[in-house]
């Protein structure tokens, strides 16, 4: 067997990285830049734990186990700066058989591990393992992955939960809107608000598809002619425009109605005063203190041609943040989150709930409808005011790159693996094109 094939890499779970170097380390080269060359993509830091093999007649020191330290996480900067430092040198000597080890100390946030001696004469073996930690950190979040996960399982919800039935007109209506599509970001901030405070995302899906019934009931009605007028959502004709009006707002009613009875009946291994706790939260988010209040005020300044800054802002608070936000804080809530966990994801999901209209906006005046899948341009039409109306379009961009900033600074108490999700989802509310 060769060196190189002795020295290949074995894959082992969670992106995890195992190699043996086998052969008498009282020789060179190097084997700690030759490690190095087996764990993928640049970082600034690396973790690696080390275990030792000597073979001395068949069996190996302590027992038939590899020597595993207790304390074998080592903390590696950059390969750049690598070349200094022969890792597997530091931990395997070939003096004598192993001598007593000392407790690690550390110093100003550095490590100190025990040594490892070995016979010099003896062949061993050394493996380097990504640890679970470290593996996470260095394999970069895949968004994109991500969104097809969360967007599936809540497809999937939806569908069972929303059958055809009798009578089945109404549940086709419900169906046609419901199904057709749609990023899907307001289940996927439930989910992702439930797993940052260490939750399962089965004890948020109920809570996920009430929210996205309820965002899809907003959009029949909004689509229809007593309000925005429009004939194209999500690239198909609007609700009313294949049923009619009179079977577009009672679908609306349905699913409004169905979203309240879904999360409370299939929501299964959360106390039930979380339950109902989440079920207030969802209710004030859509009535008179949420999106109706932001509606009323947006139809009562249609035309008005001195609507300021802060009448603007309380439309969007209203009629878009507050269902974004509570998305996250049913999230939070039915994930089992502490008090001071939901108050900073709610002030998160307020700063992106803003966010995503001040986008939508931009979008309105900056792409066609066959990009936006519904009618581009329709604000400046009916002379609506809007954040690159009353900023100017340059401002309007600058002002949503600071609410993303000011939003993902309220994750930063949290575990960055488990913030990833949501930190991601507001860059891509930032730089969405749709």
């Amino acid at each position: 067997m060769d060196s190189e094939e002795l020295q290949r890499p074995i894959a082992i779970p969670d992106n995890q990285v195992f190699i043996t170097v086998p052969g008498d380390h009282s020789r060179k080269p190097p084997v700690g830049e030759l490690l190095l060359d087996y764990i993928p993509g640049p970082k600034p830091a690396r973790c690696i734990e080390l275990f030792a093999r000597e073979m001395i007649h068949g069996w190996t020191s302590w027992g038939n186990d590899p020597l595993h330290f207790q304390d074998s996480r080592y903390f590696l900067p950059s390969r750049d700066k690598m070349r200094s430092m022969n890792l597997v040198d530091a931990w395997v000597q070939n003096l004598s058989i192993l001598k007593h080890p000392y407790p690690s100390k550390s110093l100003l946030g550095s490590i100190r591990f025990q040594p490892l001696f070995l016979k010099s004469s003896r062949p061993i073996a050394i493996s380097a393992v990504l640890t679970g930690e470290e593996a996470r950190i260095s394999t970069p979040f895949n968004f994109n992955a991500y969104v097809l996960d969360k967007a599936n399982h809540v497809n999937r919800a939806l569908d069972d939960a929303v059958a055809v039935r009798n009578p089945p007109m109404i549940h086709e209506a419900m169906r046609y809107s419901l199904l057709a599509g749609g990023k899907r970001v307001r289940p996927m901030l439930c989910i992702a608000a439930c797993e940052i405070v260490g939750g399962p995302q089965s004890a948020a899906i109920p809570a996920a598809c009430a929210v996205e019934m309820i965002h899809t009931m907003s959009l029949i009605h909004d689509d229809l002619p007593c309000m925005d007028d429009d004939d194209l959502r999500r690239g198909k004709p609007t609700n009313h425009k294949v049923f009619g009006e009179d079977v577009a707002v009672l679908a609306g009613d349905a699913l409004l109605a169905f979203a309240f009875e879904f999360m409370a009946t299939a929501t299964v291994g959360v106390a039930p005063e979380r339950i109902l706790a989440a079920v207030g939260e969802l209710a004030k988010a859509i009535g008179t203190e949420g999106l109706v209040a932001g509606q009323v005020v947006d139809l009562n300044c249609t035309g008005e041609a001195n609507v300021g800054l802060d009448t603007l802002e309380f439309i969007h608070i209203h009629k878009t943040a507050a269902l974004l936000e509570a998305s996250v804080v049913l999230g939070a809530i039915l994930g089992g989150g502490s008090n001071d966990q939901v108050e900073k994801l709610s002030t998160f999901a307020r700063k992106i709930g803003l966010l995503f209209q001040v986008v939508d906006d931009i979008l309105d005046v900056t792409k066609s409808s066959e990009e936006l899948g519904k009618t581009a341009g329709k604000d400046l039409a009916v002379d609506k005011t809007t954040y690159p109306k009353l900023l100017g379009l340059d401002k309007a961009v600058e002002f949503a790159e600071k609410l993303n900033e000011e939003a993902k600074a309220q994750l930063s108490d949290f575990d960055p693996l488990k913030a990833a999700p949501l930190a991601a989802l507001a860059d891509y509310i930032v730089h969405r094109q749709n």
